[in-house]
């Protein structure tokens, strides 16, 4: 992308930097992870097409392939990549000329588990490392590596990197920290007594290993790093001055080009969601300092990714001297044009990771409000214009009708969004707050996006059947979302929901029962409301335990706030009555597990159940239409126009108007209806 303008010429982030004979246009990365889109353990169509879109919006570089495994002990567990075989070359000949077309260079990590992998998976086969010490997230214990196993792993780490370079990338990194050159490395992992152990030069010993036989392997020119951990943080215990000290002897050995900079340890949900990838709730590139100390130590490029979630954070990373390289991984994620809009001098348009976690799901990489990424090679990022403009209303405007209005705008029809509340955001307005404030940014850029496309969002405007009638629409989006759903049984209309606590329509006073039966946030949101407000809180939940539905980084999150609160969640209950007795109110709670009963007496009694649809205007309305308000399935699924079917308006629900989900549920619903209506 040979975009020449001022904002070029002054703006740190958009300099060249040279590796080698390697020239990157830029500062601006994308570190490697595991996507989730491996076809059979290879980067095929979908996986390569992911990555292009990067290329295409004007990344210098993207690194892929998270953990790729060297060998065969090293499994299959989060989708990762096969660099042990040679029938990855093809695939990645074919991925860097893609690339390489789009101006950007092209990277992969390669690594071995180590004692993360997972002796069930894949072949059966038990762990290795360098002791036999059980990791606390993937469970397995490591059979101690003997010479053997050192030598074969060290060859495997070769062949792979070779494989790299016959795929025509422009580099690899190996992958330290909690994976097996890490496990060496750390006293935490490795107790030997041999070569292998017990002094920092004899535990750093492995690496140099696995990185002389990398270079035996590959050519010169070719690009050799190490993902790299500059301080274990509190649940480690190789210290900042130990990685620093390592780090010198592998540069003066010559055996990496670059570090690429990590901060914690990799072994703990807590240490992950909160130093790795820290997300929702932590500071703003937390370990920017702690990275730019390592970096003024050595005299190698530094790069490195954690929560630098903005232009403005990857920034000041770069033009304090901090990193060479800033990566903006789920940012990308986000918004794979990012860089092209800051050439293009709209950084203010870039859409913002809110750092939700969802991309870290078992639906990754999809973001939490970007429904593109990840279905590049179906709905794709690019809205195409209509050729026959439409009388489009959209009614609600949270995530759902805000997207649908804004997909709309962008093809080109006359857009008129109508909310009923005094602001838009819907849901949104009461989950962004405290440590989950961020969310509201999936608002604050839509309503930003449409004021550009020249729709306004018209508030305290209720819509019943006459006044949307009265606007002569062609079509008709209804994203009016839902209302807490409370009916669980016997004594239900004496609940309130969890809404009620977190919107502040109720104070909660008293002994209060709370009664999660999603395992979304709701429910927790209300339980630290109330614990706020004084009240004595018992949190109980129909599963195993609080946030079933959320990705790890939520859940993590909120068992360490009620761990400090004090609050002890209790699984596997089900409410299945509640009565009045006196002032207070007699709850029922069964076990799932044993079906024992038992009763006792709260000052009030909340329920999260999900939402059920607010249905009034769709059945008006629906009569009237010429598709009865059916939405076409497969017309949807395979982003088809929806059939037409007679006269009269085209009608549909969106979001939580048809059914209780997410976010990203809501907004994909939008986008695939709306980028062909």
């Amino acid at each position: 992308m040979a975009i020449q303008s001022p904002i070029r010429a002054k703006d740190p982030l958009l300099q060249p930097l040279k590796l080698k004979k390697l020239v990157l246009r830029n500062r601006i990365m994308s570190t490697s992870h595991a996507c989730g889109l491996e076809k059979d353990g290879f980067p095929q169509e979908a996986y390569q097409a992911y990555h292009e879109e990067k290329a295409r919006g004007g990344i210098g570089l993207s690194m892929f392939g998270g953990s790729s495994n060297v060998d065969i002990d090293s499994p299959n567990i989060f989708q990762q990549l096969n660099v042990g075989t040679d029938q990855i070359i093809p695939h990645f000949q074919r991925f860097s000329e893609r690339m390489h077309a789009q101006g950007a260079a092209l990277m992969c990590q390669i690594t071995h588990l180590g004692r993360r992998g997972d002796p069930y998976a894949q072949d059966w086969l038990p762990p290795i490392g360098p002791s036999p010490i059980r990791e606390t997230l993937h469970r397995g214990i490591p059979r101690e590596m003997d010479e053997h196993d050192i030598v074969r792993v060290v060859k495997a780490y070769g062949q792979a990197a070779r494989r790299c370079e016959a795929g025509g990338l422009d580099g690899i990194e190996t992958l330290a920290s909690g994976h097996m050159i890490g496990q060496f490395l750390s006293p935490k992992t490795n107790h030997r007594t041999d070569r292998f152990g017990g002094s920092l030069e004899n535990r750093v010993r492995f690496a140099l290993m696995v990185h002389d036989e990398i270079r035996r392997n590959v050519s010169a020119d070719f690009i050799v790093g190490m993902r790299y951990v500059v301080d274990e943080g509190i649940d480690g215990e190789l210290s900042a001055e130990e990685c620093l000290a390592a780090a010198q002897i592998l540069e003066r050995e010559g055996a990496v080009d670059f570090f690429n900079a990590l901060f914690g340890s990799m072994d703990t949900s807590r240490s992950l969601s909160e130093e790795v990838f820290p997300g929702m709730g932590m500071p703003a590139a937390p370990w920017v300092a702690a990275v730019g100390r390592f970096k003024r130590a050595v005299n190698l490029p530094v790069f490195h990714a954690a929560k630098l979630s903005d232009m403005a954070s990857a920034r000041f990373a770069v033009s304090e001297g901090h990193v060479d390289m800033a990566g903006l991984t789920r940012p990308h994620i986000t918004d794979p044009h990012m860089v092209a809009k800051l050439m293009r001098g709209e950084e203010h348009r870039i859409r913002p990771c809110v750092g939700a976690g969802h991309c870290q799901s078992q639906h990754r990489p999809k973001c939490l409000h970007n429904a593109s990424t990840g279905r590049e090679l179906t709905i794709g990022h690019r809205i195409e214009t209509t050729q026959k403009p439409r009388n489009a209303v959209v009614v609600g405007a949270g995530p759902a009708g805000l997207e649908a209005a804004r997909v709309l705008a962008e093809r080109g029809h006359n857009v008129r969004l109508f909310e009923a509340a005094a602001q838009p955001g819907g849901q949104v307005l009461l989950a962004a707050a405290d440590w989950r404030r961020d969310l509201i940014g999936i608002i604050d850029w839509r309503l930003a996006e449409l004021e550009i496309l020249g729709v306004a969002v018209e508030c305290n405007r209720y819509m019943d059947m006459d006044s949307v009638a009265a606007l002569d629409p062609d079509l008709v989006i209804l994203a009016t979302g839902g209302i807490p759903q409370t009916e669980f049984g016997i004594g239900d209309d004496l609940v309130q929901s969890a809404w009620d606590i977190v919107g502040r329509q109720v104070k909660p006073l008293g002994d209060v029962l709370i009664w999660d039966n999603t395992g979304r946030h709701p429910a927790l949101l209300a339980a630290q409301v109330a614990q706020a407000e004084g009240a004595n809180v018992r949190l109980t939940t129909i599963d195993v335990n609080i946030g079933q539905d959320l990705v790890y980084p939520e859940s993590t999150r909120w068992h360490k706030e009620f761990a400090k609160s004090g609050l002890r969640p209790e699984g596997n209950l089900r409410l299945t009555g509640v009565t009045r007795k006196g002032n207070k109110l007699e709850a029922v709670l069964m076990n799932e597990l044993t079906h024992d009963i038992e009763q006792h007496l709260y000052d009030q009694v909340i329920v999260e159940m999900g939402t059920i649809p607010m249905n009034d205007l769709f059945q008006g309305l629906r009569g009237q239409s010429a598709n009865d308000g059916v939405t076409d399935l497969h017309a949807l699924k395979n982003l088809e126009p929806q059939p037409g079917k007679g006269k009269g308006y085209e009608l549909h629900r969106i979001g939580d108007a048809q059914s209780s989900r997410n976010i990203h549920a809501a907004v994909y619903d939008a986008l695939r209806l709306c980028s062909v209506a």
